[in-house]
Parts: structure tokens; C-alpha cells; sequence
């Protein structure tokens, strides 16, 4: 594809980092350089990294390419969902609330604790042993 009339959003989750790409088009998602259903092959993570297209009623108008780097599986679905709710909220600012509604734009900002000094992990503690 040539075109320059795409949108971008960039999406995190964790340690996932997603670029996504919107161009109008019709309905094709590629994820990496595959099939979105390639790429995620559970049903419940293709579910979440659609879930903007669904909310917004728009799954057939948009030609989706992401890049998604770090994090697991689920991680990188839930940062292309953040990052193709903003690329959508960029081209039509009238889906900002029903986006918001759903959960689409917010970042969830929990992230794995760091281990501690001291300690096994970031709160276990080591193993005590009396005798």
C-alpha cells in the first residue's frame, strides 16, 4: 500500500507497545505482518484487539496494520485495542465517548512490581528455616 491518507495510535499495556495504522479500506486486520487470526489465536484476544471496530460500528470500513513489540500475548491484544481506539478517535472525535464508555482509551497502568532487595521476589521473602 501506497496511500497516505492512513491515522496512527499508539497503544500500551503492561510492557506491550502497539502502533497501530488505520487507512479506509475494507476490513482487513494484520497484526505483525500476519492475519489478525494468525497472530491471535485465541478467540478472546482477537475479541479485545477489535473490540474499538465493534463499539464503534466500523469493523468494515478501516484496513487495520499494527506493529506490536514486548509484553505476552494478552498484553500485546489489550495495547492494539488502546492503540486502534485512538487512531479511531482521531479520524471520527464523535466516538470519544462511546469509547470511553467501553474502557477502549484508558490506560491500564498496572505493571509487574519490582523485586526488592532483601527478599525473594518483590514481596515473598526468602524461606525460614528454624532448625
Amino acid at each position: 500500500m501506497t496511500t497516505t491518507n492512513f491515522t496512527w495510535g499508539l497503544g500500551r499495556r503492561k510492557t506491550a507497545v502497539a502502533r497501530v495504522r488505520i487507512t479506509p479500506g475494507a476490513g482487513a486486520f494484520v497484526v505483525n505482518g500476519r492475519p489478525m487470526e494468525e497472530f491471535f489465536p485465541v478467540l478472546e484476544q482477537r475479541m479485545r484487539a477489535s473490540a474499538p471496530l465493534k463499539a464503534t460500528e466500523t469493523a468494515t470500513q478501516y484496513d487495520v496494520i499494527c506493529r506490536v513489540d514486548g509484553g505476552g500475548v494478552n498484553g500485546q491484544a489489550d495495547a492494539v485495542r488502546q492503540g486502534l481506539a485512538r487512531a479511531l478517535k482521531t479520524v471520527n472525535p464523535a466516538v470519544d465517548s462511546v469509547l470511553r464508555q467501553g474502557g477502549h482509551l484508558t490506560r491500564d497502568s498496572r505493571m509487574k512490581e519490582r523485586k526488592k532487595y532483601g527478599r525473594r521476589g518483590a514481596r515473598r521473602g526468602f524461606q525460614f528455616s528454624k532448625r
